[in-house]
């Protein structure tokens, strides 16, 4: 017999409105496992076991009383952790640095979503300092390592939700993504990971940063699981600046549905930096583009979006959000190399060039995005290289040095971020590195506001090539 975290999400939610296992029963099982592995993983920077607890009593007690009639969500009663760069009120929150520790009065619009949803937040994961690097090693919490291989990383920036899902110590988890930080993470651990469009899910009420580069997102093992927690977490608030257009039915529906023959572009030019992409990820891209043709698609090679001569405007807002986190002048000397060698080139930064770098994104943005219209979705690699090693790219003595590493390990993640499309990594390939099979995944592009179409065809690969029955070492 499967045990319970062998069950998908939503398989979990369905045995719950059955009555079959209790909310309390899957958040205890969850709560043993993460006992056992979390450290292992570097999965969590705060537990809620007591938070988690409660919800779950409230869940249980709210099935006992509903009638057949009431729709109490896809996801009701599953263990969803928040990432620890989102508030969520009385929960100590840390944004990954030691110069910062408070416990919110209140939650991100993100958390209450999670709740009225009926979540279970077991809770905060892992992330590098402000969210900045693509990888996650903090001075807070254990690095956030992949399941698959103790000695890699979990990428980042939402590293710590990808290790707790894919070692198997929540069903699914929220993520946030401002680079390409729910996609890495997501290659590297085995998951599917999307950054749906602009505004599709709230970042208020603080989290509307210049630049509208980060979005919150989703990490799950399968696509109809990310799907779901995206239906649960979607819904726009009246004072959002940015809406993404509404979709017709569920996200759910179109996991659940065929994509119908869809013409697809294809490029594995880096394009945030020069470099060399790995063979393991060329042959994804590659086994993925021939899938996509045995599957009735059309593949054609397309020219990438941008190239690495228009990158410096992406640079300059980037340095700049790593300032927009308030820090006493007595503490920037305890903050990560990195994160200091940032936060000094976005004072360098003037207010006219500022607002040079956002109208050269969004002038950017236009010219891809009508480039690329002729395409239902655009396939690329997710990341030019495998998982990487833990302490591989972090380089305290060269923090540029450090940020070039990042450059060439994400060439392709950043540029979805930039144009808001929504943007999916899905595992479909494995590789043997170094004695080891690791998990490689691939980025598929969708038109914006358009994520049914990119889980659509997410779903149909994922039936003719399963992913979710591979087990990591930690299971």
């Amino acid at each position: 017999m499967a045990e319970l975290h062998d069950l998908t999400a939503l398989e979990q939610a369905r045995a719950i409105r059955r009555r079959e296992i209790s909310s309390v029963e899957l958040t205890e099982h969850y709560r043993q496992r993460s006992d056992a592995r979390a450290v292992d993983v570097g999965a969590f920077i705060t537990r809620t076991d007591d938070l988690a607890l409660a919800q779950a009593r409230a869940a249980d007690a709210r099935v006992a009383d509903a009638d057949e009639h009431e729709s109490l969500g896809p996801l009701f009663g599953t263990v969803v952790p928040a990432k620890d760069l989102n508030f969520v009120a009385g929960v100590r929150c840390t944004l990954g640095s030691v110069t910062y520790d408070v416990v919110p009065y209140g939650d991100d619009n993100v958390v209450t979503r999670m709740r009225q949803g009926g979540l279970v937040i077991s809770g905060t994961t892992n992330t590098p300092e402000f969210g900045l690097p693509c990888y996650t090693e903090n001075d807070v919490a254990p690095p956030a390592r992949t399941p698959w291989d103790l000695r890699r990383s979990a990428g980042g920036s939402s590293g710590g939700a990808a290790a707790a899902v894919s070692a198997g110590l929540a069903s699914a988890a929220q993520g946030s993504d401002g680079g390409g930080s729910i996609r890495i993470p997501a290659s590297v651990t085995g998951l599917v990971g999307i950054k749906p469009a602009r505004g599709r899910i709230s970042n208020g009420p603080l989290r509307d940063p210049v630049g509208e580069l980060p979005h919150q997102g989703v990490l799950a093992r399968t696509v109809r699981d990310a799907a779901a927690l995206l239906d649960v977490l979607a819904e726009p608030f009246p004072d959002d600046p940015f809406v993404a257009v509404a979709i017709e039915g569920t996200f759910l529906d179109a996991a659940e549905r065929e994509p119908g023959r869809l013409r697809i572009g294809r490029y594995a030019t880096p394009v945030i930096a020069e470099t060399v992409v790995h063979p393991a990820c060329l042959a994804a891209y590659e086994e993925a583009s021939r899938l996509l043709e045995r599957l009735g698609h059309d593949v054609e090679d397309v020219a990438p979006p941008f190239t690495p001569a228009e990158v410096p405007a992406f640079e300059s807002v980037w340095s700049v959000l790593a300032l927009l986190t308030p820090v006493p002048p007595e503490d920037e000397q305890r903050l990560l190399p990195l994160t200091r060698w940032l936060r000094d080139r976005g004072r360098q930064v003037t207010g006219i060039e500022l607002a040079q770098a956002v109208s050269t994104m969004r002038i950017l943005s236009r010219a891809a995005i009508t480039a690329a219209s002729a395409y239902d979705v655009v396939l690329t690699p997710t990341l030019a290289q495998p998982p990487a090693l833990v302490g591989a790219m972090r380089d305290d003595a060269d923090p540029a040095g450090d940020f070039a590493a990042q450059k060439r390990f994400t060439p392709f993640t950043a540029p979805y971020n930039v144009t808001g499309q929504p943007a999916i990594s899905v595992p479909l390939h494995w590789a043997e590195i170094d004695g080891v099979t690791l998990p490689i995944g691939v980025q598929l592009v969708g038109r914006p506001a358009d994520e049914p179409t990119v889980i659509s065809l997410a779903a149909q690969l994922e039936a003719v090539a399963p992913w979710a029955t591979r087990r990591p070492p930690i299971w």
